[in-house]
């Protein structure tokens, strides 16, 4: 309702779309005949603040230090989205008229898989329809270095549950009886995927669309730094698969990782138990032509052979979405390139990303657009962890180049 009275306030014709979960913000800028229709996406809904006791400043009261915004959302998404409201505002501050029609479509479920959006994407596509969608839910290359990304990876989550004997047995008693549901689990993880990084379901990699020699060569070119990027990290080794470098890794090939281990006994002290059963989250961030149903497929017939007998393994689909590569060469990521260097002052690079906004490739199908990926967040902004920050200076550059991107975009 905040991001709705905010638009009403600015003139703009608003609309609450409701659905199955939290609601979807639309609004309108008036009609420019001629000129393109500009669809700004972004997201309300935030990742989880946990552990609270990190912060050093309550997540949910943004607060200036260092001249930087710390709160939850602050780059992921909400600082991001809010340069383009602004961006509007400026417009009308000054008595300017629009050059084209700008529509708004925030929602509410991104970081859980958009599936108001997906419920309503067919509903309301002619009231989306555009040229371009533009979304700011990404990262600049470095401190001082914007960059315009043109591509996303895409993701499938999951949830694995191992069940094995009906109840918590006593590890003395039944140890050596009875296959342990917590090593099955442990076995399975480390299968998926071997040492110098190759995941192991069937037919995974059948689709991976491979870099093109030019990317190679442009990626090269930005000057990344193993060591440096290793020591911001706190790790004392990069790892990955053979045979590519971090930023090809990190941007254009599929991963898997485990987020979280559930089940047995964790609280204080021992408690000497065979637990009935013990789970994962886990997911695989996939590259085009990779579909996340295929993926689950994948997983499951990997998992039917790999599970040892005396435990039976669920796998709990939990979301998942497409990834996206658009044309660099596009004349809207000419306008884009022209807006960027004029708010930042710097010409951006063009980057892919190894996030994922599972929703953007429906959308494109669905509208039949083009698509723009421009972030002003810093990779140390700790999207998802405690103290997640968004700089005040790239803000106010973000929202420089957001105005500046409706006039490029229209000429």
């Amino acid at each position: 309702h905040w991001v709705a009275d905010k638009f009403r306030s600015a003139g703009l014709k608003t609309d609450l779309i409701p659905g199955d979960g939290p609601a979807l913000v639309y609004a309108e800028t008036d009609p420019v005949p001629g000129q393109p229709v500009v669809l700004v996406y972004g997201h309300y809904d935030v990742q989880p603040a946990d552990p609270l006791e990190l912060w050093k400043t309550p997540p949910f009261e943004p607060t200036v230090r260092d001249g930087n915004i710390y709160a939850r959302g602050s780059t992921d998404d909400k600082g991001q989205m809010l340069t383009h409201v602004l961006s509007i505002l400026s417009w009308k501050a000054c008595g300017m008229k629009l050059p084209l029609q700008v529509k708004f479509l925030i929602e509410g479920q991104e970081e859980q898989g958009s599936e108001v959006l997906e419920a309503k994407l067919p509903q309301i596509a002619k009231q989306l329809a555009c040229d371009v969608i533009v979304i700011s839910d990404s990262s600049q290359y470095a401190k001082g270095q914007p960059a315009i990304t043109y591509g996303l990876r895409g993701i499938a989550y999951f949830e694995l549950r191992v069940h094995g004997p009906k109840m918590d047995l006593h590890s003395g008693s039944f140890g050596g009886a009875v296959t342990n549901p917590g090593l099955a689990l442990a076995r399975i993880l480390t299968e998926i995927k071997t040492p110098d990084g190759r995941i192991q379901l069937p037919g995974f990699y059948d689709s991976v669309v491979e870099l093109e020699p030019s990317e190679r060569k442009m990626w090269d070119s930005l000057g990344f730094s193993d060591s440096k990027f290793a020591e911001q990290l706190g790790v004392d080794a990069l790892t990955g698969e053979s045979g590519y470098t971090t930023l090809e890794r990190r941007w254009a090939r599929p991963t898997f990782d485990v987020h979280g281990l559930l089940g047995g006994y964790q609280g204080e002290g021992g408690k000497t138990v065979i637990p009935s059963w013990n789970g994962a989250k886990i997911s695989f961030r996939l590259v085009p032509d990779q579909d996340p149903v295929t993926v689950g497929k994948q997983l499951r017939q990997f998992i039917a052979s790999h599970t040892p007998p005396g435990v039976r393994v669920e796998v709990i689909d939990l979301h998942g979405g497409r990834g996206v590569v658009v044309d660099p060469n596009s004349k809207f990521m000419k306008g884009a390139v022209a807006a960027v260097e004029e708010g930042f002052g710097v010409k951006p690079v063009l980057i892919r990303e190894g996030g994922s906004i599972p929703i953007v490739a429906q959308m494109v199908d669905a509208l039949d657009c083009d698509v723009l990926l421009i972030g002003w967040g810093l990779d140390d902004d700790g999207a998802h962890s405690p103290n997640e920050k968004f700089c005040l200076a790239d803000f106010y550059r973000g929202i420089r180049a957001s105005s500046r991107l409706w006039h490029h975009l229209a000429h």
